[in-house]
Formats: structure tokens, sequence, C-alpha cells
């Protein structure tokens, strides 16, 4: 059974109004993943499912997601709904796979924020680590340097690694 606010707005004066409720519409959408985007009962959306749309929307498929996380309000309290969207979003992971999870722990009670993790203090680092640069960077590096000297002694486009790089070699005496 549905509710629907009442327009008393009829007058040849006024303009009309239309009224959408997008709940009604998501059957079409799931036939249909397009219409999401320029659909106007979907420009009355929530704040957080519009964020949401607006995130999905830009991704490949995202507009077929999108509407899965709709279709949600169908079997699942909306609230509880938007509480998982909302709860994605500021965590700035909303995809559909985390959207449920959050859903299902907070329909089951569970707590959703992960526990804190206190490592012991045998893993605290002692040193830091120092950039370490792949062997295609160094190869560029030390091929710049060479062009510099002698070029010579360049490598060859074909360089992949500077442990294997034959470039670097000095240039027989013959």
């Amino acid at each position: 059974m549905c509710e629907h606010a009442r327009v008393f707005a009829r007058s040849h004066d006024h303009k009309s109004v239309t009224v959408y409720d997008w709940r009604h519409y998501l059957a079409v959408i799931q036939r249909k993943p397009g219409a999401l985007r320029n659909g106007a009962p979907f420009a009355e959306l929530p704040p957080a499912f519009r964020t949401l749309q607006q995130r999905m929307l830009k991704t490949p498929g995202g507009d077929r997601e999108m509407v899965e996380i709709l279709a949600l309000v169908l079997q699942h309290d909306e609230q509880a709904v938007l509480t998982a969207v909302e709860l994605a979003l500021e965590a700035g992971a909303p995809t559909k796979t985390h959207i449920l999870n959050l859903l299902h722990r907070l329909v089951d009670g569970k707590p959703v924020d992960a526990p804190p993790v206190n490592p012991p203090n045998a893993l605290t680092l002692t040193i830091e680590p120092r950039l370490m640069l792949s062997a295609t960077t160094r190869c560029a590096r030390l091929g710049r340097r060479a062009m510099r000297h002698n070029p010579a002694a360049a490598p060859s486009s074909s360089c992949c690694a500077a442990s294997k790089c034959t470039a670097w070699r000095k240039p027989s005496a013959n």
C-alpha cells in the first residue's frame, strides 16, 4: 500500500506541480538502469543517495550498481540503507559490496567500525626504509649520466634492467 502527499495547487493561474516518488520507479530502473541518469523521479533522492549516485555514475557499470543499491530499499528499511550509504561515503569506499557489508552489520547489530589495531613494539620501525628505484629507473638515470660523459656508452632503447644491462660496460679497447 502506498501513501502519497496530496497536491492541492490546481489552478489555471499557477504552474502545475508533478510529484514523483522515486521508490515507485525501482522496478523500471532495474530493467533500464540508464533511466537513473536523467529520470525526473530520481532528482528527489535523499542527499546521501545523490552523492553516491554522482560518484557511481563516473565508473563503468556504476548505473547498474547504483540501481542494485537503491533496490535494497525493497528488502530492508530505507533508513538502514541510507545509514549504510552514509557510512560507506565517510569511509571513502562507496561500493555495492561495502554498502551491503555495512547494511548487514547494521541489521544484525554487529559493530560497524573496525576495532583499533595496536601493533606490538617489536613491529615498530627503527630505521625508515629508503625509496627503492626500479631497475629500469636506475638504468635510465645511469644512461643520462653516461650520455653526458660519453654518448657512445649510452644504453639502447631495449635496455630493461640494470642487473642485465650490457650497455653500461665500458667499451672495449679493441
